[in-house]
């Protein structure tokens, strides 16, 4: 999908996405746990807002379960 017909919701989970990723790739257990919770929370605000199509709502959604399966147990 093109990113000039991507909603700002979408562009923004992706972002927090992205930084999640990059934090991941790079250790930073901290900020991953933060960008994780961030991506769930902003997740279900759009959601309830309206703002996220349910294929979109759906996406991310997994893609929320994936990486809360993948950290668990990231803490110090």
């Amino acid at each position: 999908m093109l990113g000039i017909f991507k909603s700002t919701a979408v562009k923004e989970l992706e972002q927090i996405a992205f930084e999640l990723q990059q934090n991941l790739e790079n250790n930073y257990k901290d900020a991953a746990q933060k960008a994780r919770i961030r991506l769930g929370e902003r997740l279900e605000a759009l959601h309830s807002a309206g703002k996220l199509k349910e294929k979109e709502y759906r996406r991310f959604s997994v893609l929320y379960t994936q990486y809360s399966a993948k950290m668990t147990g990231y803490h110090h």
